[in-house]
């Protein structure tokens, strides 16, 4: 278990004892969220200083710092392989990195307004971006190129 915290850390916890086995450190402002990789090798968090960090999970070293965003970043989603992180933030972006070398993969624009969360299909082509502009987008991974709009 993990929690994103306003003192900047995100904090590792054992959820059968309610032990914190490990307090994260690095973000300059509040931790928005935080996501496991579906192998829960990795935590991502998002913060108010604009960026994703991307942290293994067992020993708590910070892997990436992503950097991109001009606004905070509000959350991040691992696809399937943990290839790919997608952050989602208020400057009204989608960003898709690359978790290896924290390349910024792709920019994904269309949303009005901030958006609040992202998440991959299971076989990671596409991906869904919520809005505070009240929309969904659906987005295809490989070029960026929004799918659909709910």
């Amino acid at each position: 278990l993990a929690s994103a915290s306003n003192d900047n850390t995100v904090k590792i916890w054992e959820a059968s004892s309610g032990e914190c086995l490990q307090t994260l450190k690095g973000h300059s402002d509040r931790v928005e969220s935080v996501a496991f990789s579906y192998n829960s090798a990795q935590l991502a968090s998002a913060s108010d200083d604009n960026t994703a960090k991307i942290w293994d999970a067992s020993s708590g070293e910070c892997l990436q710092t992503l950097e991109g965003h001009s606004r905070a970043v509000l959350s991040a989603a691992f696809s399937y392989d943990s290839a790919w992180l997608a952050s989602a933030s208020d400057d009204n972006t989608v960003k898709i990195w690359d978790t290896s070398s924290g390349e910024c993969l792709q920019t994904l624009e269309g949303h009005s307004d901030r958006v609040e969360s992202v998440a991959f299909s299971y076989d990671s082509v596409r991906l869904a971006s919520a809005s505070s502009d009240n929309t969904v987008k659906i987005w295809d991974v490989s070029n960026g190129e929004c799918l659909q709009t709910l």
